[in-house]
């Protein structure tokens, strides 16, 4: 997660100097399994929390992609959900080590519709919201982000070439928490992109 978006300031995560201080990567540093249109609790996980967020889908190869010219750069847009699963994350945190498998477990970001750019008239002006259940979680705007896209693009780009595809989650409203097997989230883009989906504990391959 690139955390963008903060109506208020999320205990769990320190209030970011610079884009990407909390990292949900590039698709080319998670396995294509992490995005998926469900979720499942990953092995040894007792903690799953949502997260929904706007995603930036890349449109073109960049690099060192200056803040004036970075929405040419954008494709689209589509609605995440960054399922993390937090006990493994501050298991990880204490021990210095990284979040992959608490960020990019199989099954870990759950992606709507595909969304052209040209059908969007302001990025930074959406409603995002998410429910369990029936009950509101989250519900804030990306008018609200700490960092704007042409912002995470540049500063992004400057360490790691952006292709075509790759996807920018932006951060999440307040709200963020946990669910259970059985669980129904849903999740809006204003009322441009919704998903629905029941969380299931994940069954092991034989």
């Amino acid at each position: 997660m690139w955390p963008a978006v903060s109506p208020g300031p999320r205990p769990d995560i320190p209030y970011p100097g610079e884009p990407g201080q909390d990292k949900k990567g590039l698709d080319s540093f998670f396995p294509t399994f992490s995005f998926a249109v469900q979720s499942q609790v990953p092995r040894g996980c007792h903690e799953l929390h949502h997260e929904v967020e706007l995603g930036v889908i890349i449109g073109r190869k960049g690099k060192d992609i200056s803040e004036i010219g970075a929405m040419d750069y954008v494709g689209g847009y589509t609605l995440c959900l960054d399922m993390t699963a937090r006990d493994l994350q501050e298991e990880a945190k204490k021990n210095g080590l990284p979040w992959t498998v608490a960020k990019g477990f199989d099954t870990s970001c759950p992606v709507g519709s595909f969304l052209p750019k040209e059908q969007v008239a302001d990025p930074h002006n959406l409603p995002l919201w998410c429910n369990v259940n029936g009950q509101m979680r989250q519900e804030g705007s990306t008018a609200d982000m700490v960092f704007r896209i042409p912002t995470l693009i540049s500063y992004i780009s400057s360490y790691f070439t952006l292709e075509p595809g790759d996807v920018i989650l932006t951060g999440t409203p307040a709200g963020v928490g946990p669910v259970q097997p059985g669980d129904i989230v849903e999740a809006g883009l204003g009322s441009l992109i919704r998903m629905s989906f029941k969380v299931q504990v994940e069954e092991k391959s034989m």
